[in-house]
């Protein structure tokens, strides 16, 4: 009896063995064939911050009407700043001040020990499904990713880029030794497991992805990564 290979995988034959036939599984969309990163290390270094500066100063403009507005919605429903900073954990484990709207109710942080018992995710991680310190304009920005446009002001500055694992609010002595592998590379606004609508994931299976980015990153890839962060925010898709 012939074994059939299961739907995705392909079946080739074996050259090797005669006879014989091998399993071949299709690449994931963001692993790159060798040859299609023509760019040194340096030069990928430059333009990617050069397209990251180019993005940004395009989208300012517009962002910081949409931030205005949102502003106001905010304030108006719930007592506590529309905009705060957080820290967080950025490239080499360094410590910095990431921006972004308030979507939460202003005492969020004293009521996570109560919702505890509520988190879906391995600790330090921590998520709850409906989280009732979400505020109504706070569901709307997170759905949305709105919440997430004051970051383009850590990009400019350096702090960020738009293509990156995303940052830690936990610190890297927290990390397990193979998880440091992401340290090397600086935080970002989108990376592969955004816009692959894998919003649930732990934080060892997010690291995979930040490390298979870190071995296939090249411009073509930050390119893609930034076309889909398009598409996934008009379809809500991995959206928290």
């Amino acid at each position: 009896m012939t074994a059939r290979p299961q739907p995705g995988v392909f079946a080739t034959p074996s050259y090797a063995t005669p006879g014989r036939l091998v399993l071949e599984f299709p690449k994931p969309w963001y692993e790159l064939s060798p040859g299609e990163s023509v760019l040194s290390a340096d030069a990928y270094e430059r333009a990617k911050r050069l397209l990251d500066i180019a993005v940004s100063l395009a989208l300012l403009a517009p962002v910081l009407m949409i931030l205005l507005l949102c502003y106001v919605l905010i304030r108006l429903d719930s007592p506590g700043p529309a905009f705060f900073s957080q820290s967080r954990t950025g490239k080499g484990g360094a410590r910095f001040r990431m921006l972004k709207m308030r979507t939460m109710v202003r005492n969020a942080e004293a009521l996570k020990s109560q919702y505890a018992s509520l988190n879906e995710l391995s600790p330090p991680d921590f998520k709850i499904k409906n989280d009732p310190r979400i505020t109504r304009v706070g569901r709307i920005l997170r759905k949305t990713s709105i919440d997430e446009l004051p970051q383009i002001l850590n990009v400019l500055r350096g702090d960020m880029t738009l293509v990156g694992p995303r940052p830690t609010s936990f610190r890297a002595d927290t990390y397990a030794l193979w998880h440091t592998a992401r340290l090397e590379l600086k935080p970002g606004i989108t990376g592969i497991w955004q816009v692959s609508g894998r919003n649930e994931l732990d934080f060892d299976e997010r690291v995979r992805l930040d490390i298979a980015y870190l071995r296939n990153q090249c411009f073509l890839l930050d390119v893609q990564i930034l076309l889909r962060t398009i598409g996934s925010v008009f379809t809500a898709r991995g959206a928290n």
